[in-house]
């Protein structure tokens, strides 16, 4: 801590995946935000600055994370900065490892007694002869890549000659691909806050414009292509379980800090389809716009996720 009894952040951001840029625009976002009465923000990005990172570790009190995708989110950051005796907000090792990919979360969820959609992961023999998957889960499907965020590399898939292209789309990002049978329904995401003691947020239900055929990476960041209601408008006993959803997907994956799980309410049920350790950080995102409908702007929601990583210091 600096001399002023500033916390000394470290801020990052940038990275290897393909989510460079959204990492990249949310630090923006993040840095505007927090109060330099009560912070010092150092940034670094791991694509370059890891040494430096490294070498002024002693100096820092606290990291933020804000990375997605492979080498952020999937563990790999954070288990530097355990080397490196550095705190920072959000999951650990573990728990960011088993959110990232997709078919083991899919397995806990799963055991949990959560519904998920039937999948099957694709192989290499596949992109020659689909017909394994096309007999065994019923279209339309989506095919994603395990690993990867921000529906990177991701197809929905309606006709059984789009299945190949598909496959090689994801290939393309992951040498690990899921198949899933594709829900209709009303998409949903809820946000959770805490270590020991969690605080569901307020659900948000995401409704991409008429011209995209899933929540993709256009969907996403494009503005005004998506139109987000928060807090959902659901019956208190829907909110419920899908507040209760969230939490038990937060603990089976041994998650901390925070995390966001997308879910989509069809005729048949609540399906649970992934979690986000390190969701978008910028005041219009989901988890920001959750936190601000429960009373925390987006300064007290940083303020908040810092306090949580000291309070967890110990991990």
């Amino acid at each position: 801590m600096t001399k002023k009894g500033k916390l000394r952040v470290a801020l990052l951001a940038g990275g290897k995946s393909g989510e460079r840029e959204v990492s990249l625009a949310g630090a923006r976002e993040v840095e505007k935000a927090m109060d330099l009465e009560r912070y010092e923000v150092i940034r670094y990005d791991p694509a370059i600055d890891l040494a430096r990172l490294a070498a002024d570790a002693p100096r820092l009190d606290v990291a933020f994370i804000l990375l997605h995708g492979p080498l952020g989110e999937d563990g790999s950051i954070q288990g530097l900065l355990d080397l490196l005796g550095l705190p920072y907000q959000g999951s650990g090792v573990l728990g960011s490892a088993l959110a990232m990919d997709k078919d083991l979360a899919k397995q806990l969820y799963r055991q949990a007694g959560l519904l998920v959609p039937a999948w099957k992961m694709a192989r290499a023999a596949d992109l020659d002869d689909p017909s394994r998957l096309l007999q065994s889960l019923n279209l339309p499907l989506v095919v994603k890549p395990v690993r990867q965020g921000s529906s990177l590399g991701m197809s929905l898939v309606e006709q059984p000659v789009e299945l190949v292209p598909a496959l090689q789309q994801a290939f393309a990002f992951d040498d690990q691909v899921m198949v899933e049978e594709f829900i209709a329904g009303r998409e949903l995401t809820g946000g959770v806050l805490g270590n020991d003691e969690l605080t569901p947020l307020p659900v948000v239900e995401i409704i991409p414009g008429e011209e995209y055929r899933f929540f993709d990476y256009q969907a996403k960041y494009q503005v005004g292509a998506t139109r987000e209601i928060c807090p959902a408008e659901l019956s208190p006993t829907v909110t419920a379980e899908v507040q209760r959803c969230a939490c038990l997907a937060h603990q089976i994956l041994r998650l901390r800090g925070y995390s966001r799980t997308d879910m989509i309410l069809a005729d048949q049920g609540l399906y649970v389809l992934e979690t986000n350790t390190i969701p978008g950080m910028t005041p219009t995102s989901l988890l920001p716009q959750a936190a601000a409908a429960h009373g925390l702007s987006f300064g007290a929601l940083l303020d908040r996720l810092l306090a949580l990583a000291l309070e967890d210091r110990g991990r």
